[in-house]
């Protein structure tokens, strides 16, 4: 596995291990899977560059690579139990299978309800989808948040039990899904239960890709 830090005009760097600066980008290749990790404080033009280069890295190949991309405090799923490793610097490590990622799209939404379109139940799900990201919650917090949540949703009598709640936690943190996709399902679940949205409306209502 080869780690790079990515400079401010695209350059790979060589480093032994990721610091996971907020104002840095690294580029980890396992040849079969390349994961860009982008920090918050780092410029447009770096992440814009990383993701150029991570292309054309793919392009050299006879047989393209995965690529992933994690924004920091949104990483998820099996990358996660990954991150200690990488700030201590190792070998391999096993491929993160790529998946579709969901995007929360605010502003396609916003501008269907600036034109003056009645929200449906997808678009005021989006907003507060919307809204719950902005609030930068960590990836722990929200599989918290929905554990509760689901508990609370499918159980006859009484409030959710701590050991209730953790074991969901950890389903749910081992499920690999993205930060949009937790914040999505909160909101939506968080509907049903202000009786916005029934039940039996649930299953009509999944995350869009």
């Amino acid at each position: 596995m080869l780690l790079y830090s990515v400079s401010e005009n695209g350059a790979l760097r060589k480093v032994k291990k990721v610091d996971f600066a907020e104002n840095k980008v690294f580029l980890i290749d396992d040849n079969k899977t390349i994961f860009l990790w982008q920090g918050q404080k780092a410029s447009k033009k770096k992440k814009e560059l990383s993701e150029k280069k991570a292309g054309a890295l793919n392009k050299k190949r006879e047989e393209p690579a995965k690529i992933q991309i994690f924004e920091q405090g949104k990483e998820y799923g099996s990358f996660l139990p990954i991150m200690e490793g990488l700030k201590k610097g190792f070998g391999q490590i096993s491929p993160i299978e790529r998946r579709e990622e969901l995007k929360i799209k605010y502003e396609d939404t916003i501008d269907l309800l600036d034109a003056g379109l009645t929200p449906d139940l997808e678009a005021v799900i989006t907003v507060n989808a919307h809204t719950l990201a902005q609030k930068a919650k960590s990836y722990e917090e929200l599989c918290k948040i929905l554990a509760e949540l689901q508990i609370s949703l499918t159980k006859e009598k009484g409030k959710p039990t701590v050991k209730e709640i953790k074991k969901k936690e950890e389903e749910i943190f081992k499920s690999s899904s993205t930060y949009e996709e937790l914040c999505w399902l909160i909101s939506q679940i968080r509907l049903i239960k202000e009786k916005k949205i029934g039940k039996q409306k649930l299953a009509d209502f999944k995350p869009p890709s």
